[in-house]
């Protein structure tokens, strides 16, 4: 995960350098359908990323699978608390 302020200073390089829009965590270009995004956030999940994980929960609570969400949230808790998030 990114912080704000580093997120922000990576738009203004983009924008000054007049760059194409790009992640500030890996410099690819954004996702261009629904079907990309959950891609990334499978990819991230499958690396223990504990933002992804948890992201991955809230997408399982608005589909109504709260077990599954509470899981995915409980594992993102537990690899923030551990070496194994690092």
């Amino acid at each position: 995960v990114i912080c704000g302020g580093c997120a922000y200073a990576n738009h203004i390089r983009l924008r000054e350098a007049k760059l194409e829009e790009s992640c500030p965590f890996c410099r690819q270009p954004p996702p261009d359908t629904n079907a990309d995004v959950n891609r990334n956030i499978m990819k991230r999940t499958e690396a223990n990323d504990p933002a992804a994980i948890c992201m991955m929960g809230f997408i399982l609570c608005n589909e109504g699978d709260y077990q599954g969400a509470f899981d995915h949230y409980k594992k993102a808790a537990e690899l923030v608390n551990s070496a194994e998030a690092h």
